[in-house]
């Protein structure tokens, strides 16, 4: 039996706060890809160098997750979006008077950690709102996320072509602090503890019959989120660079990067709508095989009209299975734990995006070509899928009861 809080219309109205501080908050981690071409040619830098902004903005937004999460568990989402966008707007402006490109990669990794709050923890906040309806809650939550890459990449490549590289970031700068701090303060209202409780019970009696305590189970969840993402990092991050090399531009790069994330907005709300019949794990790994069938296709193309076709199919495959993270621990971990145990998983995830996006540059320079690092994220596809295959094994079918 659930308490009359969850899934209610104030927990609806709370969800669409929720994805439009998302919108806003995660655009930092989108505009370090739509800059990287324009950051190497200004300071004469080879791939792996101009990536590094990328892979500290990575480790930032992994460690945000988690600490930022924490701090959700114990002060509120409320104070913690407005710190983080406060830390975010002061990271834009020094992103912009960055000299060097050591220098816009260190401010890079406090951008990343302000840029983590729009993502794991407003996730973990918004789920303790949800019980039956909590799959597509989620999805919909973390579709912020890419709806932020989405719109964002497009929208400011007219400023990037017009201005250059250091506007971009005093717009994201003035944005983030107008947008998201309002919209921090119609989120204060906190779940009521007997709520908390009566979610606590359902994981209580799911955990009885699980062969995984929670905190070995966010252990491998941990391991497993580092392979999917270490191959879902090269197409999103070598995108536009990418189409760069091809002779296409950024401009036609920031629109495949666009309709990949669109895509992915779509398969995500897909798959919470799966997840709420099939379960997290089932759900995560139904997305991990999708997603490596579409990095094979970007093996035999590079034409034009088939990239955008393939990059659509990218996003469509992948969307999902990040949200499926968040469910599985909200499945089988306590309510109270949910920003720290969410944030970890979370920052797994992101770090395997941080160590795929420098290793799919660093690969490249090595080669001299991109199609070594789409066969380096299949393999590490192909970890996600076992592990994934090993815990639907050991939960007998991955099916949970949500009531």
């Amino acid at each position: 039996m659930t308490h009359p809080v969850l899934d209610s219309r104030y927990s609806w109205i709370r969800l669409a706060i929720t994805l439009l501080i998302g919108v806003f908050a995660n655009v930092g981690m989108w505009a370090v890809i739509v800059v990287m071409p324009a950051v190497q040619e200004e300071f004469g830098i080879d791939r792996a160098d101009a990536s590094l902004p990328y892979v500290l903005t990575m480790v930032g937004f992994a460690v945000g997750n988690f600490v930022i999460g924490q701090a959700v568990d114990r002060w509120g989402v409320t104070k913690a979006l407005i710190g983080a966008a406060v830390l975010s707007a002061v990271s834009y402006g020094a992103a912009a008077m960055s000299g060097s490109v050591l220098m816009l990669s260190f401010v890079h990794l406090f951008l990343g950690f302000g840029t983590a709050v729009g993502f794991g923890p407003l996730i973990a906040d918004v789920s303790l709102w949800f019980q039956k309806r909590r799959g597509i809650a989620v999805a919909i939550a973390a579709s912020g996320n890419y709806l932020s890459g989405a719109i964002w990449p497009v929208l400011l490549s007219g400023v990037l072509s017009d201005y250059g590289w250091r506007a971009v970031f005093v717009v994201l700068a003035v944005m983030t602090v107008a947008a998201v701090v309002p919209l921090a303060f119609l989120l204060r209202p906190k779940v009521p503890q007997e709520a908390l409780i009566a979610q606590d019970n359902a994981a209580a009696a799911r955990q009885a019959g699980a062969p995984f305590k929670p905190a070995p189970l966010m252990w491998i969840l941990g391991l497993a989120g580092i392979g999917c993402c270490v191959a879902m990092s090269m197409p999103q991050v070598h995108i536009v660079s990418f189409c760069v090399d091809l002779g296409y531009g950024a401009a036609v790069g920031a629109e495949m990067l666009a309709l990949m994330l669109m895509g992915g907005v779509v398969s995500r709300l897909i798959s919470g709508l799966v997840a709420d019949q099939l379960g997290g794990v089932l759900t995560l790994l139904i997305g991990s095989v999708l997603q490596m069938g579409a990095l094979f296709l970007f093996l035999p193309f590079d034409g034009l009209v088939p990239l955008y076709l393939v990059s659509l199919a990218f996003g469509l495959a992948q969307g999902g299975i990040v949200p499926a993270y968040a469910m599985v621990v909200r499945e089988y971990m306590p309510a109270k734990e949910a920003g720290s145990r969410v944030g970890f998983v979370m920052m797994a995830t992101i770090l395997g995006m941080a160590i795929g996006g420098w290793m799919s540059g660093w690969i490249y320079d090595v080669s001299g070509s991109y199609e070594l690092a789409f066969i380096n994220g299949i393999a590490w596809n192909a970890l996600n899928i076992a592990i994934m295959g090993l815990i639907l094994i050991r939960t007998r079918g991955g099916r949970v009861v949500t009531a």
